[in-house]
Parts: C-alpha cells; sequence; structure tokens
C-alpha cells in the first residue's frame, strides 16, 4: 500500500512537471522547427538531425553546428566553439544543484543532461516558490521538453527541404526571440523590476566589452558572472 502512494505520488509530481513546462512548449516547437530546417538546410540528414538534437540538445550550439558545417570549419574547432558556447550550462546547473543535493548522483546526472535554458527558467521560477525540489517533477518538465525539442527538429528537418532561404522567413532569430521573451516574463512576474533591469544593463554593458578581447562564448560567461555578481550586491544591501 505505500508503495502504491509513493508511485501514484511519484506519477502526479512528473505530470504536473509535464504541465509546467507546457507554456515553452510552442517556443520549443518554433525554435526546434528553425533549427530543423537550417541543419536541413546544412545538409544533414534526418537521421542526422535526429542524433544531434538528442546527443548535443542545444539550441544555440545546435544553429553554430550548422552553419560551421556549411562554411567547412574543421569538426574540431566545431566540437570546442560548441562546447564553449555551452559553458552556461555549468552557471545554470550550479544555480539548481543546492535545490537537489538530496539526490544520488545518477539523478543529479539525468537533470543536468535535459537542463536548457528553458526549463532552468521554469525551475528557477517554480524552486524559489518552495524549498523541496522533486526529481519526479522536474523530470517531467525536462521529458517533455526533450520530447518536443526532437519532434520539432524532424518536422523542420522534413520540411527545411522545401525552404531554401530559411534567414528570408526570420527562423535564424527564432532562438534569440524566445530567449527574450523568457527574459520578459521572468521581469515582469517579480514585484520590483529595478534591479532586473541594473543586472540586464550590465550582462550586455560587460558581454559587449568582454568580446572585444575574448572568444565568442567566454564573452557571455564573463558578462553573466560579473552581472550576477552586481546583482547579488545590490539585493544583499538593499
Amino acid at each position: 500500500m505505500e508503495k502504491l502512494i509513493k508511485t501514484n505520488d511519484s506519477l502526479h509530481a512528473f505530470f504536473q512537471g509535464v504541465k509546467d513546462c507546457l507554456p515553452t512548449v510552442l517556443g520549443y516547437l518554433s525554435i526546434g522547427f528553425a533549427a530543423g530546417v537550417v541543419e536541413k538546410t546544412a545538409g544533414l540528414s534526418l537521421m542526422e538531425i535526429a542524433l544531434m538534437s538528442l546527443l548535443l540538445y542545444a539550441g544555440s550550439a545546435q544553429f553554430i553546428a550548422a552553419g560551421m558545417w556549411v562554411a567547412g570549419a574543421p569538426v574540431l574547432s566545431i566540437i570546442l566553439t560548441i562546447f564553449i558556447v555551452n559553458l552556461r550550462y555549468f552557471l545554470l546547473s550550479a544555480a539548481l544543484a543546492p535545490h537537489f543535493r538530496h539526490l544520488s548522483a545518477k539523478k543529479n546526472m539525468i537533470n543536468g543532461f535535459l537542463l536548457t535554458d528553458e526549463t532552468f527558467g521554469v525551475a528557477a521560477y517554480q524552486l524559489a516558490k518552495r524549498n523541496d525540489a522533486n526529481y519526479h517533477w522536474m523530470l517531467g518538465l525536462n521529458v517533455t521538453a526533450y520530447v518536443n525539442w526532437l519532434l520539432a527538429n524532424l518536422a523542420g528537418g522534413y520540411f527545411g527541404s522545401w525552404i531554401e532561404q530559411p534567414e528570408a522567413f526570420g527562423l535564424d532569430f527564432a532562438l534569440p526571440a524566445m530567449f527574450i521573451g523568457l527574459l520578459i516574463l521572468q521581469v515582469i512576474n517579480r514585484p520590483t523590476i529595478s534591479i532586473e533591469l541594473i543586472v540586464i544593463a550590465a550582462a550586455v554593458i560587460f558581454t559587449v566589452v568582454a568580446s572585444q578581447v575574448v572568444p565568442t562564448g567566454i564573452d557571455v560567461m564573463i558578462g553573466t558572472i560579473i552581472a550576477a555578481c552586481i546583482g547579488m550586491v545590490i539585493e544583499k544591501w538593499k
């Protein structure tokens, strides 16, 4: 009986995670479709698009990889660029890690692999309202995003053969557009936005400055870290 209750609780938490992910599904579909179109235009097959979606599973990295592949960049160069671009996930994982200390290493590895910018945004917002972090809830959130991303990429890859110039339809702007939308939603849901605006401005300024002296990707890391420190100091002194 006790085992049945735990199973029901786990299923309830999982489907709650699925439900909490639904607001981001349309974003995943649009960006994933755009990524699939770009990947197909770059000459990848549907199988290669599926493998990239499942194994790499990173919108910005997939856009970059497709572009570099078309440009004839060396494989090692593509791998290093993707690694640098995805360094932000160290920061995202570190921000959520305190909520999942009670979980095993295996479960945390699953959480970490499936974490995206969007699921991080949802998780950070939800966990800010409660102290407990349920593994099955996070799994439902992540798996929903994972499956939708795969399907969207495949749809874009299938129909991509009919779209020779995806940039003509603004598909190359799909990823930045969603990030801007997520940022706006996070800011307007806060009681005060003064600190958020300062952090945003600081992130932009320091990223632009850093881009003059460090490679692409590292500049974003530097801008993010400095802006986060500024926000922390302001919040502490407030």
